[in-house]
This record gives C-alpha cells, sequence and structure tokens, in this order.
C-alpha cells in the first residue's frame, strides 16, 4: 500500500471519529429531560428550574460533555425523575416490556374467539339438532293452524 493510500485511510476514519464525538444537541437533550416542577420536557417548559436546567446542559455541552454524561450529571442533581424515558433495565423495564406484553396478549384473545366463534358456525352437531322431528301433537296443531290461516 503505498503512503497516500495510508495517508487518506488515517484523515477518513479521523474524520469519522470527530464526526462520532460531535457535541451533543442542546435541542435533542432538552426534549430527552423532563422539567422536575411540571413534569414536562425541557423543550416545553418555562418554569425556573427549567431554565436552570437548559443553562447547565449549554455550559457542559460547551465543557465538551458527552450526551451520557450530562444526563448522568442531571439524574445525580435531580433523581432519576428526569429522564423522559425510563431506563431499559430493573424494574422499569416493566414500562417498556408490558405495554407490549398487553398488546401480545390482545392479539392472542382476539385470535382465540373468532377461532371459536368459527368452529361453532360449522358445528355439525348443532345442524343436526336443527333437523329432529317434531313432537307429534306440536305438528297436528300446527298443521290445523296452517289450515285456519289458508282458509
Amino acid at each position: 500500500m503505498s503512503i497516500r493510500a495510508v495517508v487518506a485511510v488515517v484523515v477518513v476514519v479521523l474524520a469519522a471519529a470527530s464526526a462520532a464525538r460531535a457535541a451533543p444537541n442542546p435541542s435533542d437533550l432538552e426534549a430527552e429531560l423532563v422539567c422536575p416542577t411540571c413534569d414536562t420536557t425541557l423543550d416545553q417548559s418555562n418554569a425556573p428550574i427549567a431554565q436552570r436546567m437548559k443553562q447547565l446542559i449549554r455550559q457542559h455541552i460547551a465543557a465538551g460533555w458527552t450526551e451520557e454524561r450530562i444526563k448522568a450529571d442531571l439524574v445525580d442533581q435531580f433523581g432519576p425523575g428526569v429522564l423522559a424515558e425510563p431506563p431499559k433495565s430493573g424494574f422499569d423495564l416493566l414500562a417498556w416490556l408490558l405495554p407490549l406484553g398487553l398488546l401480545v396478549a390482545g392479539a392472542l384473545g382476539v385470535g382465540v374467539i373468532a377461532w371459536g366463534w368459527s368452529r361453532r358456525r360449522d358445528d355439525p352437531a348443532e345442524e343436526a339438532a336443527d333437523d329432529r322431528p317434531l313432537d307429534p301433537e306440536l305438528e297436528r296443531r300446527l298443521d290445523a293452524e296452517l289450515e285456519r290461516y289458508e282458509a
């Protein structure tokens, strides 16, 4: 491999690394964090504590902090309630799995009910029950009523 090729590869790798370490966007972070007083995301809140958190985010970004480090700092200061989405571990994992479980259970329930309805409609035992002969007394009365009606 020539020197030019090696230099080109190094330049591409360094450019990719610097792009990967780009500073986090403050508006993205504000949408992922919740104001502790009004329980809305920071980008929607004008509460004094939200303003302080926004300023803190901008200071941390200017200091070169990563998104994860900024979130960890805010969680240390204000508690885990500042995260807009619950962590995907421990008991908070239920917030992610419970809706999916309910959706699957509902789909299974609908499937079982539909299968039961389709089986009930094609049940030959019920069709045979409708073909049994009438009671002779009931048949005689029915014939008498029909004769009266036709007359």
